[in-house]
């Protein structure tokens, strides 16, 4: 069986999420969804993000997935496209493979694992190094933006 683009009209394989041909995104209502880590949603009035109540969490603050919150609760995450990422961004603009967190015994150092878009911490694109993440840096994934917050109690 196969999805037709409704952009260009490709025929594209069963289960496929963008358009082979030209990358539109391909809508499907009877998908599982694939993240692997709890989504904590908007914060109650839905508008400002909240510092969590513990641990720390990247919080999407654009792309289609905002106010969606991702706890970090391991001593190494991954964070990409392929479905098996801790932290899963759908999107063409992010590698199966984007970056990784890592603890240290002072908080989450972030390093790119290799993307082809580059990832960028507080405006500045992230070279061949790593950087230990603060309270409230902005980390720019393709095109999503996610504000990394630590609870004041960790």
């Amino acid at each position: 069986m196969t999805q037709s683009c409704e952009g260009c009209g490709h025929s594209n394989a069963a289960g496929s999420r963008f358009c082979s041909s030209c990358g539109r995104s391909l809508n499907s209502a009877q998908e599982a969804s694939t993240e692997s880590l709890e989504t904590l949603g908007k914060n109650s009035e839905g508008s400002d993000f909240q510092t969590p109540s513990t641990g720390a969490a990247l919080i999407v603050a654009s792309g289609h997935q905002a106010g969606t919150r991702y706890a970090i609760t391991s001593e190494l995450m991954t964070v990409g496209r392929h479905p098996e990422s801790d932290i899963f961004l759908d999107d063409i603009t992010v590698s199966r493979r984007h970056v990784e967190l890592s603890a240290n015994n002072v908080g989450y150092v972030i390093r790119d694992v290799g993307s082809l878009n580059g990832t960028y911490l507080n405006g500045e694109r992230l070279e061949d190094s790593e950087a230990l993440l603060t309270n409230g840096d902005e980390l720019q994934i393709g095109k999503f933006k996610l504000l990394y917050l630590v609870s004041s109690s960790s």
